[in-house]
């Protein structure tokens, strides 16, 4: 189709030579459009929900996944959050973030609590074989490191085989959780589940009651830890009565 071209070529000072050719759509004079285009953008409204953790090692850590997609999101508010073990570690620090710089910050306390985690690992003795590492094989069943930790749990109690109390876990939150800023979050509740020794009930800490021995008495599993001794009473993991605590 030649006729826009050959039109162009016949307009001389606004005027066709030889009549204008015949257009499918109407020719109109530039008039000022003097509406407003502005497009106004509305705040996407947030919601606010109540979300429980659960505990057990790497649960956990896919949890920081999660929870790093659900707070980018920016869609979401947390009201309360509950957690057991692992769960309860990523609610506490969620907070201490949280308390320290909102959102952007509990992303933040997230990150670098499991990243120094994840370098503390490489100084494990348990590993995976060099086998396993050839076959990407991530089960550490076979790990000479874990049979040995295993044959040592059955035949030692902890009291036995840490007798000086070294507890990798405890400093590292000592790094990361700060027990007054925490508490000072108001903005979200929290509720961490640990296990009376003695009655077999379910003791659930408050935000205003948290504390580093509150964090550690809902991860103490009896095989690898000491029972924690919070006000006389001893407590061991959270999981054994709520997994994750719904309260």
């Amino acid at each position: 189709m030649s006729w826009p071209r050959d039109s162009i070529h016949r307009m001389v000072d606004g005027r066709f030579r030889h009549g204008p050719p015949a257009l499918p759509f109407a020719i109109m004079p530039s008039i000022p459009d003097t509406r407003d285009w502005t497009m106004t953008v509305e705040p996407t409204p947030t919601k606010r929900i109540n979300i429980a953790l659960q505990g057990g090692g790497s649960h956990g850590a896919f949890t920081w996944g999660v929870l790093d997609r659900l707070i980018e999101d920016g869609r979401l508010e947390f009201e309360a959050v509950s957690g057991t073990s692992a769960g309860a570690m990523n609610a506490a620090i969620l907070l201490q973030g949280w308390a320290n710089g909102g959102p952007a910050g509990a992303r933040a306390a997230l990150a670098a609590f499991w990243g120094e985690l994840g370098q503390m690992s490489v100084a494990s003795p348990i590993q995976r074989t060099p086998l396993d590492r050839l076959q990407g094989n991530w089960n550490l069943d076979d790990s000479p490191g874990a049979l040995w930790a295993d044959l040592i749990q059955r035949t030692l109690s902890p009291w036995q085989r840490n007798p000086l109390k070294f507890d990798p876990l405890r400093e590292l939150l000592k790094r990361h959780f700060n027990q007054e800023s925490v508490r000072a979050c108001h903005q979200v509740k929290a509720f961490i589940a640990a296990t009376n020794v003695r009655t077999g009930k379910v003791r659930i800490f408050t935000r205003e009651e948290l504390s580093i021995d509150a964090l550690l008495a809902s991860a103490c599993l009896p095989n690898v830890h000491d029972a924690v001794v919070i006000d006389g009473e001893a407590y061991w993991d959270g999981g054994f009565r709520g997994n994750p605590p719904i309260w």
